[in-house]
Protein backbone atom coordinates (compact mmCIF):
# COMPACT_ATOMS: atom_id res chain seq x y z
CA UNK A 1 0.00 0.00 0.00
CA UNK A 2 1.51 3.56 -0.94
CA UNK A 3 1.91 5.98 1.78
CA UNK A 4 -0.14 8.39 -0.33
CA UNK A 5 -3.12 5.85 0.37
CA UNK A 6 -2.63 5.11 3.98
CA UNK A 7 -2.85 8.81 4.40
CA UNK A 8 -6.24 9.16 2.69
CA UNK A 9 -7.36 6.36 4.40
CA UNK A 10 -6.77 7.44 7.92
CA UNK A 11 -9.56 10.18 6.56
CA UNK A 12 -12.83 7.92 6.24
CA UNK A 13 -11.58 5.64 8.83
CA UNK A 14 -13.88 5.40 11.66
CA UNK A 15 -10.92 6.29 14.01
CA UNK A 16 -13.35 6.88 17.38
CA UNK A 17 -14.96 3.70 17.28
CA UNK A 18 -12.12 1.49 16.04
CA UNK A 19 -9.98 2.83 18.88
CA UNK A 20 -12.82 2.44 21.68
CA UNK A 21 -13.54 -1.23 20.01
CA UNK A 22 -9.24 -2.25 20.38
CA UNK A 23 -9.55 -0.26 24.04
CA UNK A 24 -12.90 -2.68 24.98
CA UNK A 25 -10.35 -5.92 23.97
CA UNK A 26 -7.33 -4.53 25.70
CA UNK A 27 -9.07 -4.67 28.99
CA UNK A 28 -10.49 -7.89 28.31
CA UNK A 29 -9.06 -10.66 30.79
CA UNK A 30 -9.52 -13.45 28.64
CA UNK A 31 -6.84 -15.61 30.62
CA UNK A 32 -4.36 -17.88 27.23
CA UNK A 33 -5.63 -15.53 24.64
CA UNK A 34 -4.66 -12.32 26.50
CA UNK A 35 -1.14 -14.20 27.39
CA UNK A 36 -0.84 -15.26 23.68
CA UNK A 37 -1.43 -11.97 22.08
CA UNK A 38 1.04 -10.41 24.70
CA UNK A 39 3.80 -12.95 23.32
CA UNK A 40 3.27 -11.95 19.94
CA UNK A 41 3.39 -8.17 20.80
CA UNK A 42 6.47 -8.89 22.10
CA UNK A 43 8.33 -10.77 19.64
CA UNK A 44 6.85 -8.76 16.85
CA UNK A 45 8.32 -5.42 18.14
CA UNK A 46 11.31 -6.74 20.20
CA UNK A 47 9.74 -5.61 23.61
CA UNK A 48 13.06 -5.89 26.19
CA UNK A 49 11.13 -7.99 29.28
CA UNK A 50 13.88 -7.66 31.32
CA UNK A 51 13.63 -3.82 32.18
CA UNK A 52 9.68 -4.75 33.45
CA UNK A 53 9.00 -5.32 37.15
CA UNK A 54 7.08 -8.32 36.01
CA UNK A 55 8.86 -9.50 33.01
CA UNK A 56 6.49 -12.83 32.89
CA UNK A 57 3.95 -12.45 30.49
CA UNK A 58 1.91 -14.45 32.18
CA UNK A 59 1.78 -12.10 35.15
CA UNK A 60 -0.77 -9.34 33.31
CA UNK A 61 -4.43 -10.12 33.29
CA UNK A 62 -5.01 -7.84 30.98
CA UNK A 63 -3.24 -6.04 27.52
CA UNK A 64 -3.41 -2.79 28.72
CA UNK A 65 -1.81 -3.61 32.41
CA UNK A 66 1.14 -5.16 30.02
CA UNK A 67 1.18 -1.93 27.86
CA UNK A 68 1.70 0.11 30.76
CA UNK A 69 4.18 -2.11 32.70
CA UNK A 70 6.31 -0.77 35.63
CA UNK A 71 9.96 -0.64 34.91
CA UNK A 72 12.21 -2.43 37.61
CA UNK A 73 13.36 0.07 40.09
CA UNK A 74 17.02 1.85 38.80
CA UNK A 75 16.68 0.79 35.08
CA UNK A 76 16.50 4.58 34.11
CA UNK A 77 18.26 6.71 36.13
CA UNK A 78 17.08 10.23 36.52
CA UNK A 79 19.52 12.93 36.01
CA UNK A 80 19.87 14.49 39.72
CA UNK A 81 21.54 18.05 38.76
CA UNK A 82 19.15 20.68 39.39
CA UNK A 83 19.97 22.02 36.67
CA UNK A 84 18.85 19.63 34.17
CA UNK A 85 15.52 18.84 32.88
CA UNK A 86 15.45 15.12 31.70
CA UNK A 87 13.44 13.69 29.01
CA UNK A 88 9.88 12.62 30.18
CA UNK A 89 9.54 9.27 28.19
CA UNK A 90 10.83 6.54 26.38
CA UNK A 91 11.10 7.47 22.43
CA UNK A 92 12.20 9.45 19.54
CA UNK A 93 12.28 13.36 19.03
CA UNK A 94 9.95 14.04 16.01
CA UNK A 95 11.04 17.88 16.38
CA UNK A 96 11.94 20.30 19.06
CA UNK A 97 13.17 24.09 19.11
CA UNK A 98 11.37 27.22 18.79
CA UNK A 99 8.03 28.51 19.04
CA UNK A 100 7.61 31.33 16.55
CA UNK A 101 5.29 34.31 18.27
CA UNK A 102 2.68 31.01 18.42
CA UNK A 103 3.61 28.88 15.51
CA UNK A 104 4.71 24.52 16.08
CA UNK A 105 6.93 23.24 13.63
CA UNK A 106 5.48 20.09 12.73
CA UNK A 107 6.65 18.74 9.83
CA UNK A 108 7.89 20.46 6.31
CA UNK A 109 5.32 22.16 4.94
CA UNK A 110 3.59 22.07 8.10
CA UNK A 111 3.05 24.12 11.43
CA UNK A 112 0.12 24.83 13.73
CA UNK A 113 -0.92 26.99 16.39
CA UNK A 114 0.43 26.70 19.95
CA UNK A 115 -3.24 28.44 20.98
CA UNK A 116 -5.10 25.16 19.11
CA UNK A 117 -2.87 22.86 20.86
CA UNK A 118 -3.80 24.15 24.14
CA UNK A 119 -7.60 23.74 23.49
CA UNK A 120 -7.67 27.24 22.21
CA UNK A 121 -7.73 30.09 25.29
CA UNK A 122 -5.29 32.28 24.33
CA UNK A 123 -4.68 33.48 27.65
CA UNK A 124 -3.32 29.53 27.99
CA UNK A 125 -1.14 30.26 25.38
CA UNK A 126 0.14 33.38 26.50
CA UNK A 127 3.11 32.41 28.89
CA UNK A 128 4.38 30.15 25.63
CA UNK A 129 4.37 32.94 22.83
CA UNK A 130 8.23 32.23 21.58
CA UNK A 131 9.24 29.71 24.06
CA UNK A 132 10.48 26.38 23.13
CA UNK A 133 8.42 23.08 21.99
CA UNK A 134 9.53 19.08 22.25
CA UNK A 135 7.47 16.74 20.21
CA UNK A 136 8.41 13.36 21.25
CA UNK A 137 6.88 9.79 19.43
CA UNK A 138 6.28 6.73 21.48
CA UNK A 139 6.70 3.74 19.96
CA UNK A 140 4.55 0.61 20.14
CA UNK A 141 7.56 -1.11 21.93
CA UNK A 142 8.66 1.93 24.42
CA UNK A 143 7.59 2.07 28.01
CA UNK A 144 4.53 4.00 27.83
CA UNK A 145 4.04 6.30 31.38
CA UNK A 146 5.19 9.88 31.03
CA UNK A 147 7.65 11.34 34.16
CA UNK A 148 8.27 14.64 35.00
CA UNK A 149 11.13 16.26 33.10
CA UNK A 150 11.49 18.95 36.18
CA UNK A 151 9.66 19.38 39.40
CA UNK A 152 6.28 21.01 39.01
CA UNK A 153 3.10 21.97 40.69
CA UNK A 154 -0.09 21.56 38.55
CA UNK A 155 -2.14 24.99 37.29
CA UNK A 156 -4.41 23.29 34.95
CA UNK A 157 -5.74 20.11 33.37
CA UNK A 158 -7.72 20.17 29.47
CA UNK A 159 -9.40 18.12 27.97
CA UNK A 160 -9.62 18.73 24.32
CA UNK A 161 -11.71 16.68 22.00
CA UNK A 162 -10.50 15.96 18.64
CA UNK A 163 -9.59 13.64 15.68
CA UNK A 164 -7.80 10.15 15.89
CA UNK A 165 -5.13 10.26 13.59
CA UNK A 166 -1.94 8.28 13.88
CA UNK A 167 0.70 10.70 14.91
CA UNK A 168 3.05 8.24 13.51
CA UNK A 169 5.91 10.15 11.23
CA UNK A 170 4.21 9.45 7.84
CA UNK A 171 1.23 11.24 9.20
CA UNK A 172 2.68 13.94 10.83
CA UNK A 173 4.92 14.79 7.34
CA UNK A 174 1.15 14.60 5.52
CA UNK A 175 -1.64 15.31 8.00
CA UNK A 176 -1.95 19.03 8.56
CA UNK A 177 -1.93 20.45 12.24
CA UNK A 178 -1.82 16.98 13.54
CA UNK A 179 -1.07 17.30 17.03
CA UNK A 180 -3.38 20.70 17.40
CA UNK A 181 -6.84 18.01 15.68
CA UNK A 182 -6.37 14.92 17.43
CA UNK A 183 -7.79 14.38 21.21
CA UNK A 184 -5.57 15.57 23.91
CA UNK A 185 -4.99 16.30 27.50
CA UNK A 186 -3.37 19.11 28.53
CA UNK A 187 -1.17 19.86 31.42
CA UNK A 188 0.26 23.03 32.62
CA UNK A 189 3.00 23.40 35.33
CA UNK A 190 4.52 26.21 37.03
CA UNK A 191 8.22 25.29 37.76
CA UNK A 192 10.86 27.21 39.70
CA UNK A 193 11.92 28.22 36.03
CA UNK A 194 9.32 28.86 34.08
CA UNK A 195 5.50 27.60 32.79
CA UNK A 196 5.84 24.19 31.32
CA UNK A 197 3.01 22.20 29.59
CA UNK A 198 2.86 18.48 28.84
CA UNK A 199 -0.13 17.46 25.78
CA UNK A 200 -0.31 13.93 25.66
CA UNK A 201 -1.72 13.51 22.20
CA UNK A 202 -4.37 10.72 21.62
CA UNK A 203 -4.21 8.52 18.07
CA UNK A 204 -5.87 5.56 16.57
CA UNK A 205 -5.85 2.86 18.95
CA UNK A 206 -4.86 4.66 21.81
CA UNK A 207 -7.72 3.35 24.38
CA UNK A 208 -7.17 5.70 27.19
CA UNK A 209 -5.32 8.88 28.40
CA UNK A 210 -4.73 9.02 31.94
CA UNK A 211 -3.11 11.03 34.63
CA UNK A 212 -2.04 10.14 38.13
CA UNK A 213 -4.34 12.93 39.80
CA UNK A 214 -7.27 12.44 38.08
CA UNK A 215 -7.03 8.74 36.71
CA UNK A 216 -8.72 8.01 33.04
CA UNK A 217 -9.34 11.48 31.34
CA UNK A 218 -10.77 9.55 28.32
CA UNK A 219 -12.50 7.40 27.18
CA UNK A 220 -15.17 8.60 27.12
CA UNK A 221 -14.89 11.02 24.38
CA UNK A 222 -16.06 14.38 24.59
CA UNK A 223 -17.88 16.94 22.55
CA UNK A 224 -16.47 20.05 24.06
CA UNK A 225 -13.27 21.32 25.98
CA UNK A 226 -13.44 20.89 29.67
CA UNK A 227 -10.62 22.64 31.75
CA UNK A 228 -9.83 22.19 35.20
CA UNK A 229 -7.98 24.36 37.37
CA UNK A 230 -6.12 23.76 40.81
CA UNK A 231 -4.85 25.13 43.56
CA UNK A 232 -1.23 26.69 43.73
CA UNK A 233 -0.56 26.24 47.29
CA UNK A 234 -1.93 24.15 50.51
CA UNK A 235 -3.19 20.58 51.37
CA UNK A 236 -5.10 20.36 47.80
CA UNK A 237 -2.16 21.52 45.62
CA UNK A 238 -0.29 19.14 43.19
CA UNK A 239 3.10 18.89 42.84
CA UNK A 240 5.09 16.57 40.72
CA UNK A 241 8.40 15.81 41.61
CA UNK A 242 11.19 15.72 38.54
CA UNK A 243 10.71 12.07 37.39
CA UNK A 244 7.98 10.83 39.50
CA UNK A 245 4.94 9.64 36.64
CA UNK A 246 2.10 12.12 35.43
CA UNK A 247 0.29 10.06 33.14
CA UNK A 248 0.35 7.17 30.45
CA UNK A 249 -0.70 5.88 27.00
CA UNK A 250 -2.86 2.92 26.64
CA UNK A 251 -1.30 2.09 23.64
CA UNK A 252 1.31 4.58 21.76
CA UNK A 253 1.16 7.83 20.79
CA UNK A 254 3.09 11.53 21.57
CA UNK A 255 3.85 13.89 23.52
CA UNK A 256 4.41 17.57 22.80
CA UNK A 257 5.63 19.63 25.57
CA UNK A 258 6.17 23.43 25.63
CA UNK A 259 8.05 26.03 27.77
CA UNK A 260 8.45 29.72 28.27
CA UNK A 261 11.04 31.81 26.68
CA UNK A 262 14.01 32.40 28.57
CA UNK A 263 13.58 29.18 30.37
CA UNK A 264 15.99 26.47 28.86
CA UNK A 265 18.50 25.51 26.61
CA UNK A 266 18.19 22.22 24.51
CA UNK A 267 21.14 19.40 24.21
CA UNK A 268 22.20 19.01 21.19
CA UNK A 269 19.50 16.79 20.14
CA UNK A 270 17.76 16.65 16.58
CA UNK A 271 15.22 15.45 15.30
CA UNK A 272 14.90 11.58 14.84
CA UNK A 273 17.00 11.31 18.24
CA UNK A 274 16.40 8.03 20.30
CA UNK A 275 14.71 9.60 24.54
CA UNK A 276 15.06 7.93 27.27
CA UNK A 277 13.38 8.64 30.38
CA UNK A 278 15.43 10.47 32.96
CA UNK A 279 18.55 11.46 30.35
CA UNK A 280 18.97 14.74 30.01
CA UNK A 281 16.59 17.33 27.81
CA UNK A 282 17.86 20.09 28.30
CA UNK A 283 20.12 22.45 30.78
CA UNK A 284 17.44 24.91 32.68
CA UNK A 285 18.53 28.80 32.86
CA UNK A 286 18.75 29.91 36.68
Amino acid sequence: MSDNLKVKLQYIMPKHALSRLVGKLAAARAGILTTWLIKLFIKQYKVDMDEALHSDPSYYPTFNEFFTRELKPGVREINQDPLAMVQPVDGAISQMGDIEQEQIFQAKGHHYSLTALLGGDKLLAEPFVDGKFATIYLAPTDYHRIHMPVTGTLTDMIYVPGELFSVNPLTAANVPGLFARNERVVALFDTKFGKMGLVLVGATIVASIETVWAGTVTPPTGSKVNHWTYPARGKHAITLKKGEEMGRFKLGSTVVAVFSPDMLDFESLQAGDQTRLGQTLATLIP
